[in-house]
């Protein structure tokens, strides 16, 4: 009799488990299934972006001490080093497996920041390991985001991707907002440099996300006869020939491109401010890492409580929208009062919408494209596009205010390009329903 209800009392427990774990699903939207490699992709985003965000204050930080005069050639060198690393990466994925590719890219960037670590603690050539880090960060932070959604591009069909990235993304969005409290309380305590060991921490825990992840896939992939981890191969420039010969890939730089071009103004203008407001680089730093955990919290809650719920009621259209459609009002805004105050708004909403319904879209539309495309032209796209926008920006902006235009004259001249963008947005999201 006691045995009796000793195994009733634990069907009941297994029946409870069980309709608690569907619960979840339900509230994710995931499959049961589907709920341990999702839990390994949040932990993994999680790290990645907690780690980034750390450094991301820091960055800021020596585009000051690195002279704002300067910024104009950071941005250059920036891209130029971006140019030069796309075709290493193009060899790396034709030749080796996709776990052996993320090993190797993650144990590099571990290995840099120690020696960062080492050249700040030395306190040598300040100005130029200052402008150093932020041509280096500049360029690590797109390949490690890029090759993360390459990854998950992978994992994911485009079904699951578009019930599952936003999910992914929060994870990424959560290590946004502790990354830039961790800074804040170390920089209490210990040095700047510090903050090099801190994230190096961090990034190691990727990599045993990662190894979990690659088990799953490579389990699903023996199911299912097939075999996504190999190496790519073809040549390593292929990533630029993939990106030219689609109108479709070309559609998605023309989005990227404008994308960075007013997040680049943003940035620039921004900067200059608060070198103006602030002279104390600790000061500075903090103030870069209220604004992440700012944008942080308010993108975590937007992926948790928003994007999947937008995606799935108006489809891709609405979460590529977005951006387009409030900055033609924030450029507006600065046009006729611009401010410190009105850029750190402004600032700060664009970036959630970049990162909770612009991002987890854009990679959306990764999911029809074929496997080396996913790892060659996304990561020639995400990068050097990026970059380039960057670069040319600095550029122009530096130019056309030496010929006597104002920030709300070039803020105006942004707005027409705003029309644009939201254009290329549907037809974008219009392509990928029909591939």
């Amino acid at each position: 009799m006691q045995a009796t209800t000793q195994l009733i009392h634990c069907g009941h427990m297994d029946e409870s488990r069980h309709s608690h774990f569907h619960r979840w699903a339900d509230f994710l939207g995931a499959k049961p299934d589907e709920l341990l490699p999702l839990a390994w992709a949040f932990v993994y985003f999680f790290c990645l972006l907690c780690g980034y965000s750390i450094l991301r204050p820091v960055r800021d930080e020596m585009a000051i001490e690195g002279g704002l005069k300067h910024l104009p050639w950071m941005m250059t060198a920036t891209f130029l080093t971006m140019l030069a690393a796309t075709p290493i990466f193009g060899w790396l994925s034709a030749r080796c497996s996709r776990y052996r590719l993320l090993l190797t890219v993650y144990v590099f960037i571990i290995a840099n920041l120690v020696v960062f670590y080492a050249l700040m603690m030395s306190h040598l050539y300040q100005e130029w390991v200052a402008r150093s880090f932020f041509v280096w960060l500049s360029v690590i932070n797109l390949f490690i985001v890029s090759v993360f959604w390459s990854f998950m591009a992978d994992l994911f069909t485009p079904e699951q991707g578009t019930r599952l990235f936003g999910v992914i993304a929060a994870g990424g969005s959560s290590g946004a907002l502790i990354g830039p409290l961790i800074t804040t309380g170390l920089t209490f305590v210990f040095p700047v440099p510090v903050l090099m060991l801190a994230s190096a921490g961090f990034l190691f825990l990727c990599l045993g996300c990662i190894y979990r992840l690659e088990r799953w896939g490579r389990e699903r992939s023996e199911h299912h006869q097939s075999r996504p981890g190999d190496p790519l191969h073809g040549s390593f420039l292929a990533g630029i020939r993939l990106t030219m010969s689609s109108p479709y890939l070309l559609g998605i730089c023309g989005y990227l491109a404008l994308l960075t071009m007013t997040a680049t103004f943003l940035y620039l203008e921004q900067t200059r401010l608060v070198s103006e407001y602030l002279d104390q680089p600790e000061a500075r730093t903090r103030l870069f890492s209220s604004l992440d955990f700012t944008t942080g919290l308010l993108t975590w809650l937007t992926q948790v409580f928003i994007t999947r719920r937008l995606i799935h009621r108006f489809g891709l259209v609405a979460a590529l929208l977005f951006l387009p459609a409030i900055s033609l009002v924030g450029f507006l805004w600065i046009a006729f009062w611009p401010s410190l105050v009105v850029y750190v708004v402004f600032s700060v909403f664009r970036r959630v919408g970049e990162y909770a319904l612009s991002k987890p879209a854009r990679e959306v539309l990764f999911t029809v494209v074929s496997r080396e495309e996913k790892y060659k032209a996304k990561n020639f796209i995400d990068t050097a596009i990026s970059r380039g926008g960057d670069a040319s920006t600095g550029w122009l902006v530096t130019g056309i205010k030496a010929l006597g235009a104002t920030t709300s004259h070039l803020a105006l001249a942004l707005v027409p390009l705003m029309l644009v963008w939201a254009w290329l947005a549907t037809v974008l999201a219009r392509q990928r329903e029909r591939v």
